[in-house]
């Protein structure tokens, strides 16, 4: 299928830069460069004039920055997607970027295959967006409005990493915000620590519900929900034996259901690739990968990475530091060299206060909400926003 032309405005305060990266989108036919700018503000009045899809703008401009460009047009063009292109190359940024809602960050020298292969993706990405009038959102308790509900999995490709850890406290981080309408589901079927988290000691488990002789509905799983801190909890089993009940049909049924009831359900995944695992990875809109700066960790998300792309789930996939102050020896731009794929976010170590948090069955977002490892979280959520609203 021959693919619409992408209406793109380039923006660059360099002109001979300009020219050359010009140069190489003008190399692929599906691409429409449809004009160029020298700082933020005239890009702001040609989309105003001439309705891109897509702007790539340079990080460095005079007026307005790349950032404040791109913040502004995320407010006031949503329907406008944004790549920022740069000559540095590192995480802080890259973070800023993503943030202020870029859905791209390419590194200068740029190649025609690199740019233009993201040019494509991106624009992909914003004609699969429903564009949808503020007016006809859906709106929360505390009035604020998601396009469609979101299925997020929290992977990670080894035990002790933090995963769950993660999981239980960017939930609560979210119900926080979205008043009761997040779920959160553990799918960790054989060893799941959900319940032990948030001090729930679970009678009826997600292996209990899929026994039920009627189809599950959404009556039938609000039965087997757990609330904590407006966090609605569907138990992993509570012995490993039970696991084997758990179909790959039955995690279908059920993540639809939560899909319908909720803004966003975060999936706790067990730490390798199964039929339970896949099911879920393949439902999600989001991958949150979580790594650690240890040399088996990173061994094993690059083997879990190879997997994710061959199966056209990397797309959907963000890496999250773990535990990012707690090691020596291992910087993060080395891991994303390795792994060749940007950290997106970063969580400092604070064992004290996670242990302490584990041994009470309170996440540490509610014993401490001012503590670095608690706003870590929120940054989370805010990326998470940016990917996905």
């Amino acid at each position: 299928m021959i693919m619409k032309k992408v209406k793109v405005i380039l923006a660059d305060a360099n002109e001979k830069s300009r020219s050359s990266i010009r140069e190489l989108l003008e190399l692929d036919n599906s691409i429409d460069v449809m004009t160029e700018a020298a700082n933020g503000k005239e890009v702001i009045d040609k989309i105003k004039s001439m309705e891109p899809e897509l702007v790539i703008i340079d990080l460095n401009m005079p007026e307005m920055d790349g950032i404040e460009t791109t913040r502004y047009i995320t407010i006031h063009y949503p329907q406008v997607f944004v790549i920022i292109i740069s000559v540095n190359d590192d995480t802080p940024n890259f973070r800023q970027a993503m943030l202020a809602g870029a859905k791209e960050y390419l590194v200068k020298p740029l190649s025609a295959a690199e740019l233009n292969t993201s040019v494509r993706q991106v624009a992909i990405l914003n004609r699969k967006c429903i564009k949808t009038k503020p007016s006809e959102l859906e709106s929360n308790e505390n009035g604020t409005r998601v396009k469609d509900n979101k299925l997020i999995s929290i992977f990670g490709t080894k035990g002790g990493v933090g995963k769950s850890v993660v999981c239980t406290n960017l939930a609560v981080a979210t119900a926080q915000k979205y008043k009761n309408k997040v779920g959160l589901v553990d799918l960790d079927i054989q060893f799941g620590d959900i319940s032990v988290m948030m001090n729930i000691n679970p009678r009826k488990t997600i292996s209990e519900l899929l026994q039920e002789g009627e189809e599950p509905g959404t009556e039938l799983l609000k039965d087997y929900l757990y609330e904590r801190h407006g966090v609605n909890i569907l138990a992993a089993p509570n012995k490993p034996e039970l696991a084997e009940l758990v179909t790959p049909d039955g995690i279908t049924k059920i993540l639809q259901l939560c899909k319908g009831m909720y803004d966003f359900t975060f999936i706790d995944t067990p730490s390798f690739i199964d039929e339970t695992t896949l099911t879920a990875l393949e439902m999600s809109d989001l991958i949150l990968l979580i790594i650690s700066l240890d040399l088996p960790t990173i061994k094993n998300v690059k083997k879990g990475l190879d997997i994710l792309r061959s199966l056209q789930l990397l797309p959907r996939t963000r890496l999250i530091l773990n535990r990012s102050s707690g090691v020596a020896g291992i910087e993060p731009r080395d891991v994303e060299r390795v792994l060749d794929m940007r950290i997106r976010a970063e969580v400092p170590s604070d064992g004290k206060l996670v242990v302490s948090s584990l041994n009470q069955g309170i996440p540490f977002i509610k014993m401490s909400p001012r503590a670095p490892i608690s706003k870590s979280m929120v940054n989370i959520l805010q990326l998470i926003e940016n990917i996905l609203m």
